[in-house]
């Protein structure tokens, strides 16, 4: 029977599916394979589904060497950049993701920090909760009106949209957008040339891009000290996209209103001068974080493997 190794805990209705069809071995440990765990992985199972944090290396690949058995990692989450996929490729190791069945789920998230941190709500409910609230006071924690304000989204793709769509239609936002190459927004929004264009002219910054080489430290200290004074910045993509120290050097000089991160550079480590500050909002990587979206993710990332398993075309290769 094909054997069949799931990373982390996910939904029981799709842990179900899974043992029905393959002999399923689920880990316990909430953290993600190591190098040589996933090493060891590869040369024990014929199919994978991983998720982030896992480390499929390059270095996990040659070390599996002539012993690999696996065939496809059926990933949990659209983003893989913990998948070294050309060396997996080189492997013979399909790997899929599950696009479109989050979009939704973490635009939501997006616009959660873009209200919270506009609304200074973090710091309001750690007042109300310490017992420090004095009642209401007319220039107790003034927030910034979002209404109206300039949406920048960097990365226009499903969920750069999404949140494009909710600002402009919801809040009657003016959307600029930054993206690598010529798009089309999908509603009334003009695509900038520069992303230092983007950063200056925006009123409030969401980064919705993929993770990987090619937008490592795109948000550098450049990028952040071209924002305005008054400028919200908001990350819902990957960590590794923003340079983690020169935003928070930012937020501690004030040359920034305010931050809301859902993502970080070594999740799940988060540097005690971020948690220190009052002006950024901090989620646990919630972007997903629905019962319905981790459900259908599971499900997609099991339906490519049991087409795998069937000898049917991969429902979302991305290698």
């Amino acid at each position: 029977m094909t054997k069949l190794l799931i990373t982390r805990q996910i939904d029981d209705a799709v842990l179900t599916n899974a043992r029905a069809r393959f002999e399923t071995t689920v880990r316990t440990d909430p953290g993600g394979l190591s190098e040589a765990e996933a090493a060891k992985a590869l040369t024990e199972y014929d199919a994978i589904l991983p998720t982030l944090g896992d480390n499929f290396t390059a270095g996990a690949f040659e070390a599996a060497g002539a012993y690999l058995k696996c065939k496809v990692l059926g990933n949990f989450g659209v983003g893989y950049n913990h998948i070294d996929v050309a060396a997996a490729r080189v492997a013979g190791v399909a790997v899929t993701n599950t696009p479109d069945v989050l979009t939704d789920a973490t635009a939501d998230i997006g616009w959660t920090l873009i209200l919270a941190t506009a609304r200074r709500a973090g710091e309001g409910e750690r007042m109300v909760r310490s017992g420090q609230w004095g009642g209401f006071g007319p220039k107790s924690l003034l927030g910034t009106q979002v209404t109206g304000k300039t949406l920048g989204i960097v990365g226009m793709g499903r969920i750069g949209q999404a949140v494009a769509k909710r600002g402009h239609y919801g809040f009657d936002m003016p959307v600029i957008f930054y993206n690598r190459s010529k798009k089309e927004a999908g509603l009334p929004a003009r695509q900038v040339d520069t992303l230092a264009e983007l950063m200056a002219e925006a009123d409030f910054v969401v980064v919705t891009t993929p993770g990987g080489a090619e937008t490592t430290k795109l948000i550098d200290a450049a990028a952040i000290a071209a924002m305005k004074p008054s400028g919200i910045f908001v990350n819902i993509s990957r960590g590794e996209v923003v340079d983690e120290a020169a935003l928070i050097d930012a937020l501690e000089r004030g040359a920034i209103t305010g931050a809301g991160l859902d993502v970080y550079e070594k999740e799940p480590q988060v540097p005690e001068r971020l948690r220190a500050l009052d002006n950024c909002v901090l989620l646990p990587h919630l972007g997903s974080a629905t019962v319905e979206t981790r459900r259908a993710m599971g499900q997609l990332a099991l339906d490519n493997i049991i087409a795998w398993a069937d000898g049917q075309d991969l429902l979302t290769l991305v290698n």
